[in-house]
């Protein structure tokens, strides 16, 4: 196998299942998650399911610009390019297009992504008496999958928007995990990915790189315990300044993320 970190189309000339299957590889345990995410200006949400092991954990959550936040773990079901979730409160269609794949060494194991943004999502979403029809390039989805160290932290924003000249943009920007000098660090510009460099987040999370981050909520959990610890944090809000690659933003929405775990 060639040497990792390797990013695009030759991922799929490594050899490797992907995503992998095994739940075991050199002692660690097989992670894997499929998260979806949907950013506008009215709502946001997310709707992921993660497995550590055979075990899954599910959630979901709807982000308001006026601070409210609704989540719950009940009839979350991701099957092909279909989300459904909080009983039929979110109900979406996925136009899944090529995705950004990086395969990158994590000791003496390895670790796998696809990103996709922006991707096209149809379907409507109820939350807190109101409604909302769904019909734009405003989903990003992440599928990812590995056997990470014990310890894993990093820092992560996703988001879409618009350029001051028009051009629709999404972003994918990481400190932590896929993060070398071949990285999942990525910019699309009018559906093109962009491969950038690295930026620096800021340790509250109201800055990456040249970007700045109004929050409107945030979804979080701390958990410790003798053999488990996960400290994680995900705020949703607006985004302006500027991407990597002097792309000034007319408009942002996504998220910022640290997480910490012992896994």
């Amino acid at each position: 196998m060639r040497e990792l970190p390797v990013r695009g189309t030759d991922v799929r000339e490594l050899g490797l299942a992907l995503p992998p299957t095994r739940l075991l590889h050199r002692g660690r345990l097989l992670k894997r998650w499929r998260y979806v995410g949907v950013y506008r200006p009215d709502m946001m949400l997310c709707v992921a399911v993660a497995r550590v092991g055979g075990v899954p954990q599910r959630w979901w959550a709807v982000a308001l610009p006026d601070g409210t936040l609704f989540e719950g773990r009940r009839g979350v079901a991701l099957d092909g390019n279909r989300v459904r979730a909080g009983d039929g409160a979110i109900d979406l269609e996925l136009d899944e297009r090529a995705g950004v794949e990086v395969v990158s060494p994590d000791g003496r194991a390895w670790v796998w992504t696809r990103k996709q943004a922006p991707v096209r999502v149809r379907g409507s979403v109820r939350a807190g008496g109101e409604s909302f029809e769904l019909d734009g390039d405003d989903a990003f989805i992440d599928d990812s999958a590995g056997y990470h160290a014990h310890h894993t932290a990093w820092r992560w924003s996703a988001g879409v928007g618009r350029t001051d000249d028009g051009r629709r943009v999404a972003w994918n920007l990481v400190d932590g995990v896929h993060d070398g000098v071949t990285s999942e660090r990525t910019v699309w510009v009018d559906g093109e990915p962009r491969e950038v460099p690295a930026q620096e987040f800021a340790a509250d999370l109201s800055r990456v790189g040249g970007l700045e981050f109004r929050e409107w909520s945030a979804r979080e959990f701390h958990i410790n315990l003798l053999v488990m610890r996960n400290h994680y944090r995900q705020p949703f809000g607006e985004f302006s300044g500027e991407l990597p690659g002097g792309l000034r933003l007319a408009e942002g929405y996504g998220v910022m993320e640290e997480h910490d775990v012992l896994w």
